[in-house]
């Protein structure tokens, strides 16, 4: 698969709420860093503590939170993913997601969006 069908992939797997095929994406030691100032920022090293951090933590957070993809832009090794977050009572936000691909997995994945906002709507 291309760095960008991987990526594809990861979010198809996301969207479908399948964990396991998600985390067999991921490369043992990816890291995952949210660039924000709310209860879910900071560094995670591998899937299993992304999951826990994260992505287990999204619905509480932001009820009905989804990724809407807008645009892709990838190249050999890195697939930048312009998103529109939405959730549930209307918020909406731009964000921006990159991902570097190594061996067929994702190796590392910053997340880039408006933090004062989705910190001021988060419910933890």
């Amino acid at each position: 698969m291309t760095a960008e069908e991987v990526v594809m992939s990861a979010y198809a797997a996301f969207g479908a709420g399948d964990m396991d095929a998600l985390a067999k994406l991921n490369h043992p030691e990816c890291t995952y860093t949210m660039h924000a100032q709310h209860a879910l920022s900071g560094q995670y090293v591998g899937f299993p503590a992304f999951l826990e951090g994260v992505l287990s933590q999204l619905d509480e957070a932001w009820p009905g939170f989804a990724p809407n993809i807008d645009k892709v832009v990838s190249n050999e090794t890195d697939v930048c993913v312009f998103c529109t977050c939405t959730a549930d009572g209307g918020l909406s936000g731009k964000a921006v997601h990159h991902f570097v691909v190594k061996d067929g997995l994702q190796f590392s994945f910053d997340i880039y969006w408006d933090s004062e906002y989705w910190g001021a709507h988060s419910k933890i």
